[in-house]
């Protein structure tokens, strides 16, 4: 099985060493987004759902670099500063995924990459 490396000016470059998503076969690994704007360099901080918007964005942005689309995503991995928003963040996620959902957990954490409050990494199957 070949590796592929996916990049995508498209969504923030990585901040560290690791790949914004890696191809093997036909899944797609995608690396936990922050909801960090590609095209200005800044975070998106204005709110909650604001936050989990420009991640997913990313996310889909990262996935049509590679051909996948949003409904090949099986699992998702998401990753809070503060369980309080979890109603909010679970409220916009589920505006991307209305129809067969992927598997995932919700997890709090104590701290995310550039103190954000969301990070989403997802796994991407073509059937």
């Amino acid at each position: 099985m070949e590796k592929k490396i996916i990049f995508t000016d498209n969504a923030p470059a990585p901040i560290g060493p690791y790949s914004q998503a890696v191809q093997a076969g036909n899944m797609l690994f995608v690396s936990g987004q922050i909801p960090l704007d590609a095209s200005t360099g800044q975070l998106v901080t204005t709110n909650i759902e604001d936050e989990t918007r420009k991640v997913m964005e990313n996310i889909i942005a990262i996935l049509n670099s590679a051909g996948f689309k949003l409904s090949d995503v099986v699992k998702s991995s998401i990753f809070i500063k503060n369980m309080n928003d979890f109603a909010r963040i679970n409220a916009m996620y589920g505006t991307y995924f209305t129809q067969n959902p992927p598997a995932r957990e919700t997890v709090e954490v104590a701290r995310l990459p550039k103190d954000v409050n969301v990070e989403i990494s997802v796994i991407a199957v073509k059937a």
